[in-house]
């Protein structure tokens, strides 16, 4: 509980940014669990009004970017598996071929995102900066 006039802050990727399309991807290979609402969800307006409005005196969203910048796809893929808790879960539940079917299509998103101009990865990602004060 946050006290009257206290804030809360947050930073929530989109559904349409590039981490919303690789939560997209990801659920065309692994099941959510039952009952779980993807976590994209908390970088939509209607959503943050949904579980704040009532209890808050204001909601300020304001859009950004970050920019995933790496070597390659192939090396922020290989980060991902590693330290991405969903990416590396998704991975984990995946036979060979689904791994890497799932691979290719995450790096075939990071090509069609790339705006490096090169091997490197230079990729935006929308999300949302929250500040909710009560």
């Amino acid at each position: 509980m946050v006290r009257r006039g206290g804030k809360i802050g947050l930073a929530n990727w989109t559904p349409n940014g590039f981490i919303g399309a690789i939560f997209k991807i990801i659920g065309e290979y692994v099941l959510p669990p039952a009952g779980v609402k993807s976590a994209a969800l908390w970088g939509t307006d209607e959503h943050l009004e949904h579980l704040f409005g009532q209890d808050v005196g204001e909601i300020e969203v304001v859009r950004k970017t970050f920019d995933f910048c790496y070597r390659s796809a192939d090396y922020w893929l290989e980060v991902s598996r590693n330290y991405s808790g969903p990416i590396h879960k998704a991975f984990a539940a995946l036979d060979e071929e689904q791994q890497s079917g799932l691979g290719q299509d995450i790096k075939d998103l990071i090509r069609s995102m790339n705006r490096s101009g090169d091997a490197s990865m230079v990729v935006p990602s929308e999300y949302l900066e929250v500040v909710i004060t009560r």
